[in-house]
């Protein structure tokens, strides 16, 4: 039975952003190197990098997937705590290596903020979210 629906709601979001972010990467961007001049290590750590964040996302999901069904919410709150840190993190520097750049604007950074930010806000929410054991004993 499903404890936490927040924890649910991201898990399947991460596990749908690593799908898009690594389909995204094989058919645009890691494109584009096979046929540049940039040097094979340059392209093999890009490549790699690429695929750490997809796989990121992915152990995120099912973290988050495999946290919606404990029976006590108050066991993972740490872990989603710590999500919640390394997406706003992973924002920042979204943020300022784009913006910083001559080419960057915040249009660029529009889709990852929403989708960064409403992961955060549902986190947030999920670790708000009291065991339903406490709560039943408090009721009575």
């Amino acid at each position: 039975m499903i404890k936490n629906h927040y924890y649910l709601i991201v898990g399947v979001l991460c596990v749908l952003f690593a799908v898009t972010h690594t389909l995204n990467g094989i058919s645009t961007n890691l494109q584009i190197l096979g046929g540049s001049a940039i040097d094979h290590s340059a392209k093999t750590a890009f490549t790699y990098v690429w695929h750490i964040i997809g796989i990121e996302n992915l152990v995120f999901g099912a973290a988050l997937l495999l946290m919606a069904f404990q029976m006590k919410p108050s066991r993972v709150k740490f872990v989603a705590w710590l999500i919640i840190m390394i997406l706003a993190l992973r924002w920042i520097v979204i943020a300022a290596f784009t913006l910083s750049s001559q080419a960057g604007h915040v249009m660029q950074i529009l889709p990852d903020t929403i989708a960064i930010l409403a992961s955060i806000i549902l986190l947030i929410l999920g670790t708000k979210k009291k065991d339903t054991i406490c709560n039943h004993l408090t009721q009575q």
